[in-house]
């Protein structure tokens, strides 16, 4: 069997379920070629093949242990048998405990980038999760997760940025309850430069493939024999005809603009620098060459495109190596496309190779990636780089002190935010704009920002322009008369912020601008403006991003990220809710973290004085320095009662923060500092106060490594308001 048989199965996945028969041959046939293949790159540690031991892998003894099968050479972890227990037992205890098992490598010391291949594949149904444990720290990063079951081996590659601290790859499985479900790991690999980086010279192909096409496809060339053809040149990494390389032919082209395409791996972190190729070429007029990257929501960009200035003799034959350099710029996960179009079966050839990655841009004069963070603000220490418009009308700056009244602002609660429309504006007919700083054009954006309806002039029945409270405009930098609308308000929701995400492209140089209209006293909205922020892409790809990269972050959107509710030592539960409590006078009227999201609350009417409810941390790493927690809280209300921070350890809670009676109507946030050099659990305590009137709620809790850097916001209730 050719080498080419066996990269069928990266290359053509579909191929699977049309020849079944082979795929099994050739997946009997990856159990004992793939372990003999010799790496042309230097292996790091932390690679295994798992011929014949795990080569330092351990399972964790608090989970369900991998198993090393010596015949098919791969470590599993299966569901538990169905008859583990009986009817009787599992209608006692409820729902079969989860089976997690839990692979950790070798401590691993990589001062360079490197890249993480894994060969594994989810037979049934299941999960597997990469993270990375860096010594001393509570947290293990996130750096890859699939849910996708396969009828074959399935390979995934993820980079390692530089790491100068000793670290460990915890490789975490979950195969489903159902029978027969298993997650298994065939090979782990892990090389020196960047996941782009391949000379097709490894069984695994660096993980590119093929996206599957009738009739054009990208094959593996070189190697002293070819699937279909025999004319192919020498590989451009050693010049002879046993290297290899990848090629498409317009041979079996049938219809009008044949594609194939070769696809890399998913970047997994922001990169930014020069992507390098070699390609071959012929027959142009047949055939159109381009490279592109293709983000997580199917969304393209062209990077690149071949022309007929690079080569001077063209023929029917592919002939010289052409190099290509070209600037890459990935702040969140791509994948780079290579796409040939024929025309017709005579539209030649084109070959590829040598593809790799470089930090640092192509050229001298290449534009650094753009910053967008010179757009955000919060206000706290004045309009940061956003400018107003003088002649119209001006947006004002204002704290509000945590108040049973009125709300405060959206970063802490008792910060600053802008309010247009005051009643201290002496005008009853004015536009409020504030505008941004200059962003750069033909780029896509995501903007963020969180607005909240308020004033006596809301109360009005002239209020019914709601579209007047606050529109987003784009204004091109040249032409100020020139402003595309992105966004107009179309919540009505008073009182409470709003989170909004925005995704627009510009095609020249821009400015965002918030604008806020009155044509009178009676005919316009008092509408206010905090934490604008801008992020490059589509919002879904930087909200994805965002989550992964907190992993002791929970927002509660999706649940209760790995907190349980503590069924031992409480008389109630933390209530998962959406919208307003339901009695007056009392708690949230909605969430912090978008205003029409999910938070956890105590709920006091079922509740008796002095009762309390519990919420568990997963059970936390020991660190050596500081740990910081910052999360918000919500307590109005006129028999409000306590809300306690425990750091519970080794069977007892230590107290590390307690708030007492009615704070504000507004969520404040709050910052705690602590150390524990073991195993520890954070605890959320809050107990019933003296009357219904005492909801306690909390939300958008962080745990992080490091002191806290924020000030302590200091909560005794005031009245009064600060304007500028």
């Amino acid at each position: 069997m050719q080498r080419e048989d066996l990269l069928l199965l990266f290359l053509f996945p579909q191929a699977v379920c049309l020849f079944p028969q082979r795929a099994a041959m050739l997946l009997l046939y990856l159990l004992t070629f793939a372990a003999t293949v010799q790496a042309q790159s230097q292996l790091l540690p932390g690679s295994c093949n798992f011929e014949s031991n795990t080569c330092g892998y351990t399972s964790d003894a608090d989970f369900t242990s991998w198993i090393l099968h010596k015949d098919g050479r791969f470590v599993a972890v299966d569901a538990a048998p169905a008859d583990v227990q009986d009817d009787e037992t599992a209608a006692e205890t409820g729902p079969q405990k989860e089976t997690i098992g839990v692979l950790l490598s070798p401590a691993l010391e990589q001062g360079e980038w490197s890249c993480l291949r894994l060969v594994y594949q989810i037979i049934g149904s299941g999960s597997l999760t990469v993270l990375q444990r860096t010594e001393g720290k509570s947290f293990d990063r996130p750096l890859w997760s699939s849910q996708e079951s396969s009828d074959s081996w399935v390979i995934s590659s993820m980079d390692l940025q530089n790491n100068t601290e000793p670290h460990t790859v915890v490789i975490e499985g979950k195969p489903a309850g159902s029978p027969g479900s298993s997650v298994a790991i065939f090979e782990i690999h892990i090389s020196p430069g960047y996941c782009l980086d391949c000379d097709f010279e490894e069984s695994h192909l660096c993980g590119y493939n093929n996206l599957w096409n009738a009739n054009v496809n990208w094959y593996v060339g070189g190697g002293g024999g070819q699937l279909l053809h025999n004319d192919m040149p020498n590989d451009h990494t050693y010049n002879n005809k046993t290297g290899h390389l990848m090629y498409v032919d317009s041979v079996y082209a049938k219809t009008f603009k044949e594609v194939a395409k070769l696809i890399s791996p998913m970047t997994m972190v922001p990169m930014s620098g020069c992507l390098s190729f070699q390609y071959q070429r012929s027959e142009e007029r047949g055939n159109l060459f381009s490279v592109f990257t293709r983000d997580k929501l199917g969304q393209y960009q062209e990077l690149w495109r071949a022309g007929t200035e690079n080569q001077s003799d063209w023929s029917g034959t592919l002939g010289e190596w052409t190099p290509v350099q070209v600037d890459l710029k990935a702040p969140y996960s791509v994948q780079v496309v290579f796409e040939v179009a024929f025309n017709s079966p005579r539209g030649g050839r084109v070959a590829v190779d040598d593809i790799s990655f470089s930090p640092e841009f192509c050229s001298t004069d290449s534009v650094p990636t753009f910053d967008p963070s010179v757009a955000n603000c919060d206000f706290e220490s004045g309009l940061c780089r956003y400018t107003q418009d003088q002649v119209v009308g001006s947006w004002k700056k204002v704290s509000v002190k945590p108040n049973i009244f009125r709300n405060g602002d959206h970063t802490t609660g008792a910060g600053s935010f802008l309010l247009a429309h005051s009643r201290l504006n002496p005008r009853s007919g004015y536009v409020n704009r504030l505008i941004g700083p200059t962003l750069p054009g033909n780029m896509k954006f995501c903007l963020r920002f969180y607005f909240s309806l308020r004033g006596i002039t809301l109360a009005t029945a002239g209020f019914n322009q709601t579209d007047r409270a606050l529109a987003v405009y784009l204004q091109q930098q040249q032409q100020s008369s020139s402003q595309e609308k992105i966004w107009t308000q179309g919540e009505k929701s008073r009182g409470i912020w709003i989170g909004t995400d925005v995704t627009f492209q510009t095609s020249k140089p821009a400015k965002v601008v918030f604008v806020s209209t009155c044509r009178s006293f009676w005919d316009c909205g008092s509408v206010a403006l905090d934490d604008i922020s801008v992020n490059l892409g589509d919002c879904e790809l930087t909200a994805a991003s965002l989550s992964l990269s907190l992993p002791g972050h929970c927002d509660f959107e999706a649940g209760l990220c790995g907190y349980t509710q503590d069924k031992h030592s409480d008389d109630a539960d933390w209530e998962w809710r959406r919208g307003p409590t339901p009695t007056s006078y009392t708690g949230p009227r909605g969430d912090h973290t978008t205003g029409l999201g999910y938070y956890l609350h105590l709920e006091a009417s079922p509740l008796l004085p002095g009762q309390r409810v519990r919420l568990l941390s997963s059970v936390l790493r020991g660190s050596r320095g500081p740990q910081c927690l910052r999360f918000f809280y919500h307590m109005y209300g006129s028999g409000t009662g306590q809300l306690s921070i425990h750091l519970s350890k080794d069977g007892e809670d230590v107290l590390l923060r307690q708030l007492s009676g009615e704070q504000s109507v507004a969520w404040l946030r709050a910052t705690v500092e602590y150390q524990s050099d073991s195993q520890h659990q954070i605890v959320f305590e809050a107990t019933r106060g003296s009357s219904v009137r005492s909801d306690i709620a909390i939300d958008d809790i962080i745990l992080e490594g490091g002191p806290c850097s924020e000030m302590e916001i200091k909560t005794s209730v005031g009245t009064s308001n600060e304007i500028e």
